[in-house]
């Protein structure tokens, strides 16, 4: 008895980690779709390439359906399997995961839907900061999807620090962005789509940290917002103003 209950047992482990193996893949296929999507949106912006803005907009359906196949498969893991404790968090993290790099991809349209919304007209001014935002949170992403493969706490927790640089360059962008539409209000239009892009970029960095913040949950159980205090914003003042959007 105990010889067929411990092949039983083994049987139903392989049936397990085969379940998770197809899922932790699929998150990385996602991950990696999102990101790229993140990208091609600031370079149809960068390079005022409508057509790049719309392969972006129609390549978010394949995103949304391989979420929906992650959750389904998160879903009947847990009715066939049972798992418990720690393989029980792993599935639930991968099932937020999918979700917030569901909607990583739906900032990347929303910056694509401006680009569209722009045309032919010229951006008010030269992208400096705002590539810099992408750069940043295309490596959080990137380090996101490790961290959730390699199950380390420490990596996660470092990546959530690193959202404060894509707060300071967002902040840059509003205050100089702000200085512009105060100074012309023709400008108004044309700032206000710079910052729009900005803000789905500071968004999309906040939702690398929910993942991080899923990873430790994962491994420690304990789930909770892991970002230090912010600090008070200062006041915009047009005179310190250097950056670029």
């Amino acid at each position: 008895m105990e010889t067929v209950s411990s092949t039983s047992s083994a049987s139903r482990r392989s049936l397990l980690d085969h379940d998770q193996n197809v899922i932790r893949d699929d998150i990385l296929r996602l991950g990696s779709m999102a990101n790229e999507q993140l990208q091609l949106a600031v370079k149809a912006l960068r390079d005022r390439n409508l057509d790049l803005a719309h392969q972006v907009i129609s390549g978010d359906e394949r995103i949304n359906q391989l979420r929906y196949k992650v959750e389904e498969e998160c879903l009947t893991t847990i009715a066939t399997q049972q798992p418990a404790a720690g393989d029980l968090r792993r599935i639930i993290t991968a099932m937020h995961m999918s979700v917030e790099m569901e909607r990583i991809a739906d900032h990347a349209s929303g910056i694509a839907g401006i680009v569209i919304r722009m045309g032919s007209e010229a951006p008010l001014k030269p992208l400096i900061d705002i590539p810099r935002m992408q750069a940043i949170t295309s490596e959080m992403l990137e380090q996101a999807l490790d961290a959730f493969v390699k199950m380390d706490v420490a990596l996660a927790r470092a990546i959530v620090v690193r959202d404060d640089e894509v707060d300071a360059l967002y902040n840059q962008v509003l205050r100089e962005l702000l200085t512009y539409m105060v100074q012309d209000k023709k400008s108004i239009a044309r700032a206000m789509y710079l910052l729009w892009v900005a803000h789905n970029l500071e968004r999309s960095a906040d939702r690398v940290t929910n993942l991080c913040e899923r990873v430790i949950f994962a491994v420690t159980g304990d789930l909770g917002d892991y970002k230090p205090p912010k600090q008070p914003k200062p006041e915009p003042k047009p005179e310190t103003l250097n950056g670029g959007a």
